[in-house]
């Protein structure tokens, strides 16, 4: 216990930095993986077989590949295919949002269809178009459906950036290897590390209840 006090006295800010990128990576991938999952979810909707298809397979690659790999693929692969520069970060964040929007989109697609068909009937009915019918309509609905869903997202989110690590990507499982290079207390910093994850989450996931018990009243 002793050793471990010591290790957040002399340590914490590399504890606090690895944790200010955790959050800001699961944030920026939830964030842009909502927006990518939007339009792959209108795709996989869409009534163009040639989009169907297209977001189907998109979604079914991501979600049949291991993570890891997919990691691995857009840090060797990015800086390869694109004209210019890209650092170690942003290819492991290009990862980890194209991984997020798969999921995401069927989150999306899962709350749009639990819109009950009597609504999209009336929205017809009234000449609604459908952009309309969607805007005014059916999302204000479906996000009730999303939001705990999208939440749920988030926390595992948190929890797969420590994936990023591998990368020595400044989140908190770097954190938890730079103190260990430093001092050889690896079960002790990997402690601290799992205390914060657990902390993290759990304030989450208590806050994603609020969330869930408000929508559920406002019904």
């Amino acid at each position: 216990m002793e050793k471990i006090i010591g290790l957040l006295d002399k340590y914490y800010m590399v504890y606090l930095q690895g944790l200010w990128g955790t959050l800001w990576i699961s944030a920026v991938t939830v964030l842009c993986g909502t927006l990518l999952g939007l339009l792959v979810a209108a795709f996989r909707m869409s009534r163009s077989k040639i989009l169907n298809s297209f977001a189907s397979a998109y979604i079914e690659v991501l979600r049949g590949t291991p993570i890891l790999l997919q990691l691995y693929f857009f840090w060797i692969g990015l800086p390869k295919l694109l004209p210019f520069e890209l650092s170690d970060t942003m290819c492991i964040v290009v990862a980890l949002v194209i991984n997020a929007s798969a999921y995401i989109s069927e989150i999306i697609r899962a709350g749009i269809n639990a819109v009950d068909k009597g609504q999209w009937e009336a929205a017809r009915s009234v000449g609604l178009s459908e952009i309309h019918m969607m805007t005014h309509v059916i999302m204000p609905q479906a996000v009730k459906n999303i939001l705990p869903a999208l939440c749920n997202e988030f926390i595992t989110t948190v929890k797969g950036t420590s994936l990023a690590s591998v990368f020595f990507v400044g989140e908190l499982m770097t954190s938890y290897k730079s103190v260990q290079a430093a001092t050889f207390l690896a079960l002790q910093s990997l402690t601290i590390v799992g205390v914060i994850y657990f902390l993290l989450n759990f304030i989450l996931s208590r806050l994603l209840r609020v969330l869930e018990r408000r929508l559920t009243a406002s019904d």
